[in-house]
């Protein structure tokens, strides 16, 4: 079936590969950096490699993928009968220089392309993607889809909790005061994703009791609200398991629920034993009716 409108991510998504197949979703690879080798994200490094690596403290860094690999992604979905616009969705400026990447490839494309910073990273910007492919498949328009997956991106809240804030202060994610602060006092932080930046939410005396906070936050943040979640780990399937089960009990809307471990590149910044929740409101697809 041809669509006029295509939808293009990246990697750090984490969308499920059967999503991706379905919505008929490109995702564009990260690079994560393992000491003299560049490797694509969700191709050629594991997880668990990667959670290695870092506990022997190697040298891990990540890289955006160049304009040229946009440019020819682009050029390949404009080949496809009936695309007449690509709505290129991408994880924070912020965090990353991907969406630059993007837009520069984007002025080049044979086609319309509409390139979106969503402020998110994971699967809050995986609810993004689904939500402009959900929009795109009704008969949307570029700007009707656009507009959908920035509506999602207003309903969507990311939380983290990490064992420590090293690796996010070694790759310039978020304060050295901040990292230091949270080792002098022995603390587990829990941050949150804020304005397409990463900033500590609360500092909790124990893990135990960290990840019991985690627990609380999302079901304040959910309410009774109709949402999807997803729950994310680093080298912490146990973990990830027993919360999303309690998530699972206790959220009265709760729609799809999504647990996943991370890819290299969030995982080389937040190190092993991460647990993240995304919470997402659920919302109709509401399109115009003027046509395309």
């Amino acid at each position: 079936m041809s669509r006029h409108v295509a939808i293009v991510t990246d990697s750090t998504a984490y969308l499920p590969q059967a999503a991706l197949e379905h919505h008929r979703i490109a995702s564009v690879p990260l690079t994560v950096v393992l000491g003299d080798r560049a490797l694509e994200e969700g191709t050629e490094l594991s997880a668990r490699s990667l959670a290695e690596a870092l506990r022997k403290r190697r040298s891990v860094t990540t890289s955006r993928p160049g304009p040229q690999v946009f440019a020819e992604v682009y050029r390949s979905i404009a080949r496809e009968p009936g695309v007449e616009g690509i709505v290129s969705l991408h994880l924070s400026a912020e965090l990353s220089g991907t969406y630059d990447a993007a837009v520069t490839a984007a002025r080049e494309a044979p086609v319309p392309v509409r390139v979106v910073d969503t402020g998110m990273v994971a699967m809050a910007l995986g609810f993004c993607a689904l939500a402009a492919a959900e929009a795109a498949e009704a008969g949307g328009t570029l700007d009707e889809t656009v507009a959908a997956a920035r509506k999602r991106a207003e309903g969507t809240s990311a939380f983290f909790y990490v064992d420590t804030l090293d690796y996010l202060r070694r790759g310039g994610r978020i304060g050295a005061a901040q990292a230091l602060l949270g080792s002098a006092l022995a603390v587990k932080p829990l941050l949150e994703l804020e304005d397409g930046r990463i900033g500590m939410l609360e500092k909790v005396r124990t893990a135990s009791r960290a990840i019991a906070r985690l627990e609380e936050i999302v079901a304040e943040r959910a309410g009774d609200a109709d949402v999807d979640v997803a729950v994310h780990h680093l080298s912490a399937a146990d973990r990830a398991d027993q919360l999303a089960q309690r998530l699972r009990d206790r959220l009265p809307g709760l729609g799809e629920l999504h647990v996943s471990e991370v890819g290299a590149v969030i995982g080389a910044h937040t190190g092993p034993g991460l647990l993240g929740v995304v919470v997402s409101l659920r919302q109709v697809t509401e399109l115009s009716t003027t046509g395309r």
